[in-house]
């Protein structure tokens, strides 16, 4: 799995446009898990979503997916959970000083984050809400951005 991690941040521009693809066509879905229901589907969402991103990142389920954000590297790998980093630990060598054989997820989040065409290494990432843990990113996001443009369209009518 940490060889296929590395790979992940080293392919960080192909994967961030695969995703972009992806996060498009589970938005446009939208009307479909609504009238499936959220709840319904996110099981198999959360199912589907942690062997896809565990083997691909390592991914720990947090529920709050940072991925596009730090390089196609999981910060939720850090010994240390730091969700922005990193840590004034890091080895000379860019390595962990709690895993010294592993290298460093936020020395990684920088070096993938500079192959990707946003600079949103530079978010400070909320900490984790655990109530979160085991649930579908990819569904909070659909949801999050259809209420977004539901929003929007509101607001312009109101105008």
């Amino acid at each position: 799995m940490y060889k296929v991690r590395l790979w992940s941040v080293k392919q960080a521009k192909l994967l961030e446009l695969f995703y972009k693809g992806f996060e498009t066509v589970v938005v446009r879905l939208h009307p479909l898990w609504k009238f499936i229901g959220y709840e319904r589907i996110e099981k198999p969402f959360a199912v589907t979503e942690k062997v896809v991103k565990g083997f691909l990142f390592d991914c720990q389920m947090c529920g709050q997916c940072a991925l596009s954000s730090t390089g196609m590297s999981c910060p939720m790998n850090c010994p240390k959970n730091l969700r922005n980093g990193p840590c004034g630990g890091v080895r000379a060598d860019g390595n962990c000083e709690i895993k010294p054989d592993m290298a460093c997820v936020w020395v990684k989040a920088w070096e993938g984050s500079a192959r990707m065409s946003n600079d949103n290494v530079h978010v400070v990432q909320f900490p984790v809400n655990n109530q979160l843990r085991g649930r579908s990113s990819w569904l909070a996001v659909a949801r999050e951005k259809n209420q977004a443009a539901s929003a929007a369209l509101t607001e312009s009518g109101k105008s």
